[in-house]
Parts: C-alpha cells; sequence; structure tokens
C-alpha cells in the first residue's frame, strides 16, 4: 500500500470515530524571486494528519466535550519518523493530545 490509500484510510477511519483530521503538506518551493518558502505546519516535522478528537470530560466539566490536538504521521512498508516528525509527536503527547505513528 503507498502513503496515499493509508492516508486514505485513516480518514475515512478517524471521521467514522468523531475525529476531525486534515492533511498537512510539508514543503518548500521557490517564489517568483527565488526566495525558498516553507510551508506546513511545523516544517519540518509536522505529521501528516493533524486535527481534533472529541472528548468528553466526566468529573469537572460534566458533559462538556473538549477538542483534543491530534496528530497522526503514516508509514508504509519500513519507512521511520524522522527525527523532527518524532520529536513532533513527543511535543504534542507531552501537552496532553494525541499523537501516533499508524502503520498499513
Amino acid at each position: 500500500m503507498r502513503e496515499p490509500e493509508l492516508i486514505r484510510r485513516i480518514l475515512l477511519r478517524s471521521s467514522e470515530q468523531g475525529a476531525r483530521l486534515w492533511r498537512n503538506n510539508v514543503g518548500s518551493l521557490q517564489d517568483k524571486e527565488g526566495r525558498w518558502v516553507k510551508y506546513g505546519v511545523c516544517n519540518p516535522g509536522g505529521s501528516d494528519l493533524l486535527g481534533f478528537t472529541p472528548y468528553t470530560v466526566a468529573a469537572a466539566d460534566v458533559g462538556r466535550t473538549l477538542a483534543i490536538f491530534t496528530a497522526i504521521e503514516a508509514k508504509t512498508g519500513r519507512l521511520k519518523p524522522t527525527h523532527e516528525q518524532e520529536s513532533f509527536l513527543r511535543a504534542v503527547e507531552q501537552a496532553g493530545g494525541i499523537a501516533r505513528v499508524v502503520r498499513e
């Protein structure tokens, strides 16, 4: 399976479970003056998919639904996350978000 198909499956499955994720393309390109411009959230290192997962708090905020920041890095075959991607996922998780590497 190629990464675009894995990402499509993750988006479908996460949507079925109530999460809202968007594709985060990360890269760079040259503008008309020849300067390199980086794009994407947290470049380099931003996960393939970013968004939120709804979560209902049980005690202090009974009945209130919160959005938990979610970052998903899709990998196929033997590919591994880069150091920057691992750092980004770790930062999300340490801040209370959901951070995962999903494989085919």
